[in-house]
C-alpha cells in the first residue's frame, strides 16, 4: 500500500494543495459574502429538522423549538475574519433578536472544539451547532461544491417550523441588523392574506438579498 506523502512529490503535491485550499477558505469570496442559491429550500416550505451539537455538546433539535422563532444562520469557517465580524454584529444585537422571541443559533462544518474555541473567544451569546459531516448544511442547500464548507446564508424560521425569510449573499456587517428587523416585519404583517406570495428584495448599501413571505405567525 502507498502511503501519500513518503515521495517527495507527493509531499509537495499535498502541500500545494493544503495551500490552496487555504486560499480558498480565507478569500473574500468565501468569508465575507458567498454567491449561490438554495434551491432546495423555498419560502414556506417545512424547515428541514435536525440535531447537531452545540459548542458544549448539548444537542439541539430544530423541531423542539416549536412555537417560537428561530434564526438559523450557515457560514463557512470559525474565527475567520468574515465569521467573526458577522459573529460579534449577532453577539451585539442579541437582544434585539430575542426581545422578538427569536432564537439564534449559527451552523458551520467545523468541529465541536473549534465552534467551543471560537464562541470563547469572542464570548458570543448564542450557540454555534458543529455540523462536521455537512449533512444539514447540505439538506438546506448551502454547501459549497468540493470544499464542503456553508455558504453565508440566514433562514427565518417561524413558530410552525416553516421557512419565512431566506438571506443569501449576506454581508457580515448588515446580518445582524437586518435579521432584526425582518423578525419585525414577519411579526407585524397581520394585513396581508395568508396566500400572499413570497417577495424579494434587494437591500442597499451591501445588505443581503432577502427573500421573505407575507404571512404572519
Amino acid at each position: 500500500m502507498r502511503i501519500f506523502g513518503k515521495n517527495p512529490n507527493d509531499r509537495g503535491l499535498c502541500l500545494a494543495t493544503t495551500f490552496l485550499a487555504g486560499l480558498f477558505l480565507l478569500s473574500p469570496v468565501c468569508v465575507k459574502a458567498n454567491a449561490g442559491t438554495t434551491d432546495q429550500i423555498q419560502i414556506d416550505m417545512p424547515a428541514p429538522d435536525f440535531t447537531l451539537p452545540d459548542q458544549n455538546g448539548k444537542p439541539f433539535k430544530l423541531s423542539d423549538r416549536k412555537g417560537t422563532w428561530t434564526v438559523v444562520y450557515f457560514y463557512p469557517k470559525a474565527d475567520s475574519p468574515g465569521c467573526t465580524e458577522q459573529a460579534c454584529a449577532f453577539r451585539d444585537a442579541i437582544k434585539k433578536i430575542e426581545s422578538r422571541n427569536g432564537k439564534l443559533v449559527g451552523i458551520s462544518a467545523d468541529s465541536q472544539d473549534s465552534q467551543k474555541k471560537f464562541h470563547d473567544k469572542h464570548n458570543l451569546t448564542f450557540d454555534l451547532l458543529a455540523d462536521s459531516d455537512s449533512k444539514v448544511i447540505s439538506q438546506y442547500g448551502v454547501k459549497v461544491p468540493l470544499i464542503g464548507v456553508a455558504r453565508r446564508t440566514t433562514f427565518i424560521v417561524d413558530p410552525e417550523l416553516k421557512i419565512r425569510s431566506i438571506a443569501r449573499d449576506v454581508d457580515p456587517a448588515f446580518d445582524a441588523d437586518w435579521t432584526a428587523e425582518t423578525l419585525d416585519e414577519l411579526q407585524s404583517d397581520t394585513s396581508k392574506p395568508s396566500s400572499a406570495p413570497a417577495k424579494t428584495v434587494t437591500p442597499s448599501s451591501g445588505k443581503p438579498t432577502k427573500q421573505s413571505s407575507g404571512k404572519a405567525k
